[in-house]
C-alpha cells in the first residue's frame, strides 16, 4: 500500500524494492516467502528488485551494517530517500530515521497514522489480492495461516488484533492488485510452527496449473 500510495502521487522516481532475505533458507527475513515468489513480485510490478541477504535469527548490528552497505550504494547513484510502510510504530520509525540518518538518508512513510480498518478497506475497494504466509499463534489462530484477506479471514478476525498486522500478529504475500500486470499463480504447501510462528508455504505455480 506504501508503494501503491507513492505510485499514484507521482512526486519520485522509484529507483528499486529492497528486500531483506535470509541467507540459508532463500527466503523473505520474517515472512518466510520463498525468493522465486519474490522475484516474480517485482517482476510483475516493474521495478528492480535489489536483495539484502541476512543470516539466521540475525543480530541488530549484522542487520544495520549489511543494510547500510546497501543503502550506500543507492547513495552514491543519487538516491537520498528511503520508503517505509510503517503505519503507527513509533519506535520503528524513530529506529529507521536514526539508521539513514547515518548516512545521510531520510525516511518516507507514505501510509503513516493511517486508520488500519480504513486502510484494509481500501487494500480491498483497490482489489488488491494477499495471503496470510506467517501468523503469530500467540494473537491468532494458526489456521489464519495460508487462508486470503478476504471478507471471511476479517470476519474471523479477533477484534483486538490490528488488521493490518502493524504489532505483527500477521505477515502477507501480495499476489495481485492494481500495481501488477499480472497476478501471481500460487498455491499453499506446508504449514510448520518455529518459535511461536505459524508459517504457511507459499508454492509458485505455472499459469493456468490446477491448484
Amino acid at each position: 500500500m506504501a508503494l501503491y500510495t507513492l505510485l499514484r502521487q507521482k512526486q519520485f522516481h522509484i529507483a528499486s524494492l529492497l528486500t531483506t532475505v535470509t541467507e540459508t533458507y532463500d527466503r523473505v527475513a520474517m515472512h518466510g516467502v520463498r525468493r522465486e515468489l519474490l522475484n516474480r513480485q517485482a517482476q510483475s510490478i516493474g521495478l528492480p528488485l535489489h536483495e539484502i541477504f541476512i543470516p539466521p535469527q540475525c543480530v541488530n548490528s549484522v542487520y544495520e551494517a549489511r543494510m547500510a552497505e546497501a543503502l550506500r550504494r543507492f547513495y552514491d547513484q543519487g538516491v537520498r530517500t528511503v520508503a517505509f510502510g510503517d503505519i503507527f510504530l513509533e519506535d520503528l520509525r524513530a529506529y529507521r530515521e536514526k539508521n539513514l540518518a547515518r548516512i545521510g538518508m531520510t525516511a518516507l512513510f507514505p501510509i503513516w497514522k493511517r486508520d488500519t480498518r480504513e486502510l484494509i478497506r481500501h487494500f480491498h475497494e483497490q482489489r488488491f489480492r494477499a495471503i496470510a504466509a506467517c501468523v503469530d499463534s500467540r494473537v491468532l489462530d494458526p489456521s489464519f495461516a495460508g487462508r486470503e484477506l478476504d471478507e471471511s479471514f476479517f470476519h474471523d478476525f479477533p477484534p483486538h488484533a490490528d488488521p493490518c498486522g502493524e504489532n505483527g500478529e500477521f505477515h502477507t504475500f501480495v499476489f495481485d492488485g492494481p500495481i501488477f500486470q499480472s497476478p501471481i499463480p500460487v498455491r499453499t504447501g506446508e504449514v510448520v510452527t518455529r518459535d511461536g510462528f505459524v508459517f504457511c508455504d507459499l508454492l509458485p505455480q505455472m499459469e493456468g496449473a490446477q491448484k
